[in-house]
């Protein structure tokens, strides 16, 4: 994805930005509300900032657990995968600062 196409993406409105994520990801709604709430508690309350990191959660479970097909979770299973990705994600900016 070219740059100027992400800043796009990142800075629609959220409506159009949600219903990006259902129809190349299908997250619906809701499952995008709590993932965006998620990653605000984790302290990212810029919208761009959380929106890449949305982005590139749902580009991470699509690929390591669907094998690219739709994005599915059970019973709790969205908050797990929250928790792995942040912990991933924190190990790797560690790593690199090292």
């Amino acid at each position: 994805m070219r740059k100027r196409q992400l800043e796009e993406i990142l800075n629609m409105p959220d409506l159009l930005f949600s219903q990006l994520c259902e129809e190349r990801y299908e997250i619906n709604k809701g499952v995008y509300n709590t993932i965006d709430r998620w990653f605000y508690n984790q302290g990212l309350s810029l919208i761009v900032e959380r929106r890449e990191m949305i982005l590139s959660f749902i580009q991470y479970i699509s690929v390591t657990e669907n094998q690219g097909k739709k994005v599915k979770f059970g019973s709790g299973g969205l908050t797990r995968k929250l928790d792995q990705f942040w912990e991933e994600r924190i190990q790797t900016f560690k790593h690199k600062a090292m």
